[in-house]
């Protein structure tokens, strides 16, 4: 009797550290991992570098969690990391934190601060939820995520992350989600997206009301290819009139999946340029989406101006419905958009104007020089005298092969190091070259006469840019990382 009385004991206490959680007490102290194996009780363990988050953990206000050069490895199946203090990743290697097939880890940032996440690697998680906290997440990657926790890998709400040079790969819901009763900005910046979204009709980027700060989604790789459901690419709503959302999208490469860029709402501004919309044409019905650019306006406050995009390859080319106030191109300042080879059921919709609302579409690339075959591609009035009128003369001539050659240029290294880079020009060509920022502001220029040039940085901080060459021919963007 007396051993099954301690057999009892030592099983029950077994039971309550297994199940126990560690809540740190909010005195302005620092944890690092081996700190809280000395003071958890056995909630996070260690063997050498590799450590196991047990049970639940919290980081309390006031309180930071540092994860360094200690760590190797995290091992966290089934467990909330909750932070309401701070967490900070200094790491020079990549440290991987862990699920496992049949286990997922979750994290909340609630009320955070000074939360900066770099070099981390996340696998089999169940969802990242940030709470009215500014994380940042700086190289990072994501991989196998569920929708245990989160509707997306980072769902966030009232709130604006950083979100920059990270990775999501094959995850079951978003990448990157906030809701309709919400606001929040976040920047989402030189990003590798990757066939995200199982089984779901959701974009990979799937965004709310913004915030009074503007949302940017600059420099990202969105690639539907491998998704076993084919999804959308990028969304930003605001169907509850929350605010006043305004979104810069530029320089993002959008291809193969059920559509590109989707805006609805009721007061969204956005100004997309320099975008890449090819091949999102995996929808199966027509009338349910394929649009290289939707805008779906509530009223004319739902607002787009579009400068320099590639739209091609898709069930439809740009699709404006209802009510909305659209730029594509006026006589002062013409689109540069090449829209042209978008289609579904033998059919060409290079732009279908959906709506009552007139609006230009002035100085674009339509594929061709015969002004009735751009007539036939572009639906609008004159199809249909119930809806808007769409101008869209004068067009860019394309006719002769000097008016359709794209300056052809090279940037290596890419990213930049050392204060310089090579600029590499197809053919030798007087030509002009400007740096802008993610901003869309002018940072340097200069003038180039040879096929291969040095362009200087030195004066650039490190970031995200983008590098447009022109010449009396045409003229041409890419993106430049500058290190």
């Amino acid at each position: 009797m007396k051993n099954l009385f301690f057999t009892l004991i030592f099983i029950f206490g077994l039971w309550a550290v297994l199940n126990a959680q560690w809540v740190s007490p909010g005195n302005g102290t620092t944890y690092t991992l081996p700190d809280l194996v000395a003071v958890s009780h056995g909630v996070v363990t260690n063997t050498g570098n590799v450590f196991a988050v047990n049970s639940d953990i919290t980081i309390s206000r006031n309180d930071v969690l540092k994860i360094d050069n200690q760590v190797a490895r995290i091992d966290a199946g089934n467990v909330l990391i909750t932070i309401n203090g701070s967490m900070i990743c200094e790491n020079t290697e990549r440290v991987k934190l862990y699920g496992t097939l049949t286990e997922h880890f979750s994290m909340r940032f609630e009320n955070a601060t000074n939360c900066e996440l770099k070099t981390l690697y996340f696998s089999d998680g169940a969802g990242i939820k940030l709470i009215e906290s500014n994380v940042n997440f700086i190289d990072c990657k994501f991989v196998y995520f569920t929708r245990d926790y989160s509707n997306a890998v980072i769902d966030f709400m009232n709130c604006n992350p950083l979100i920059e040079d990270c990775y999501f790969l094959l995850n079951e819901g978003a990448a990157i989600s906030s809701p309709a009763n919400g606001q929040g900005s976040p920047r989402i910046l030189n990003c590798q997206l990757d066939s995200n979204v199982n089984g779901i009709n959701s974009p990979q980027i799937n965004l709310g009301p913004g915030s009074e700060d503007t949302i940017f989604i600059v420099g990202n790789e969105i690639d539907g290819t491998y998704a076993p459901w084919h999804v959308g690419g990028i969304s930003v709503a605001d169907l509850m009139g929350y605010g006043s959302t305004k979104v810069l999208v530029r320089g993002n490469y959008v291809v193969n999946g059920r559509y590109g860029y989707n805006q609805q709402g009721q007061t969204i501004s956005s100004v997309i340029e320099w975008n890449q919309f090819i091949d999102n044409h995996f929808e199966d019905n027509p009338m349910n989406g394929g649009s290289g650019i939707s805008i779906y306006g509530y009223s004319t406050n739902c607002k787009a101006k579009l400068r320099n995009n590639v739209i091609t390859g898709n069930l439809w080319g740009i699709t404006a419905i209802y009510f909305h106030d659209i730029d594509l191109g006026t006589e002062d300042d013409w689109g540069y958009n090449e829209i042209h080879d978008n289609g579904n059921e033998g059919i060409v919709y290079d732009l279908y104007n959906n709506s009552t609302c007139d609006f230009m579409a002035v100085g674009n690339n339509w594929g061709t020089s015969n002004v009735h075959e751009i007539e036939e591609h572009v639906f609008h009035q004159t199809d249909d005298p119930s809806f808007g009128l769409v101008t869209y003369v004068p067009f860019i001539d394309v006719d002769g092969i000097s008016e359709t050659k794209t300056v052809g240029f090279d940037v290596v290294p890419n990213p930049a190091f050392n204060g310089t880079f090579s600029l590499i020009l197809d053919e030798e060509m007087p030509s002009e070259v400007v740096i802008y920022n993610f901003n869309g502001q002018k940072v340097a220029s200069q003038h180039i006469e040879n096929k291969t040039n040095t362009i200087d940085v030195n004066a650039l901080g490190s970031g995200l840019y983008f590098i447009e060459v022109k010449n009396e021919i045409s003229k041409a963007v890419k993106k430049l990382v500058v290190k």
